[in-house]
């Protein structure tokens, strides 16, 4: 690197620094942790004087019986979840690029954005007034229509239904903004030609609009699939109950559990390192797939 190159560069370097450090504290220091996993841990022996007992932990953890219903808990819904929220945001954003006023579809495209920067916090809050079995609008609405009201908190058949539908709705302005911007990147003049030759609207949607968002659909899609361990902690944690854990428990959760509420470190730390295996199978997998379909590189 030349010396003039050094100097313009080095301002931009030194502002990544603390995002650098924020990241090195936060992110890679607790791997030092990663040992426990290996070792009966207890705290009053601190770091250095522990029982290394091998992959024990790994063994009474993959015999639990609880354990694959967790891990199938975790892959069905972040799946469902991720493939929503490629669907949902495509078809609304195809739906709101064919409003014609500009106001009506900046307001529609802020009011879909707007729950993507509130937290699960204040969400679980209000979906467990709005879902509520006695006075939720939505079992309002299903009974005034004759059909029993539904306990979608409770009931461990409708949980998992529950949390991937609010997480898409949650999520899906992100989206929609994201293909939007995909669209404008299209040739009006293909469109313009399309018309000449007859084309109606869904002619052009499915033979311009659709093949212009394949590059950015693909790449998301492909990208998001190194999620495919991550259910969403904070959505679950918040709005779960012991009741549904049969089929809302995840891998998350039941870290959490183990680890701070019942103090087994050793195992928690097990399930932690196992659930960052497989999730890195699948962030490589990822890439490679970003780049053999959509010509995506990071390196």
């Amino acid at each position: 690197m030349s010396k003039s190159k050094f100097k313009r560069e080095f301002p931009l370097h030194m502002m990544l620094l603390p995002s650098v450090i924020v990241v090195l504290i936060y992110s890679y220091g607790p791997m030092l942790g990663i040992s426990m996993a290996f070792q009966k841990f207890i705290p009053a022996r601190g770091m250095i004087g522990q029982e290394w007992v091998g992959f024990n932990n790994f063994r009474s953890l993959f015999a639990t019986p609880d354990f694959v219903q967790v891990v199938f808990n975790t892959v069905y819904m972040a799946f469902f979840k991720l493939a929503g929220g490629i669907i949902v945001p495509v078809l609304f954003a195809l739906l709101l690029n064919e409003v014609a006023q500009v106001r009506v579809k900046r307001l529609f495209q802020t009011l879909v954005y707007l729950p993507n920067f509130l937290s699960w916090v204040i969400l679980s809050g209000l979906m467990i007034d709005l879902l509520s079995p006695s006075t939720g609008i939505f079992n309002l609405f299903i009974t005034k229509l004759g059909f029993e009201a539904i306990y979608f908190l409770g009931d461990k058949n409708w949980f998992p239904i529950t949390m991937i539908v609010s997480d898409i709705w949650k999520g899906f302005g992100f989206g929609t903004v994201v293909y939007l911007a995909a669209l404008t990147g299209i040739d009006p003049a293909l469109y313009e030609a399309a018309r000449v030759d007859g084309a109606n609207r869904w002619r052009q949607t499915l033979h311009i609009t659709l093949p212009g968002m394949k590059g950015i659909v693909v790449l998301m899609s492909v990208l998001s699939f190194g999620n495919l361990m991550n259910a969403g902690f904070d959505q679950i944690y918040n709005l779960y109950s012991p009741q549904v854990y049969s089929t809302g428990d995840i891998l998350d959760t039941l870290v959490y559990r183990l680890g701070i509420q019942q103090a087994q470190y050793s195992v928690a730390t097990a399930i932690g390192l196992f659930k960052s295996v497989i999730s890195s199978v699948f962030v490589v997998m990822s890439y490679y797939l970003a780049d053999q379909f959509a010509g995506y590189r990071i390196f």
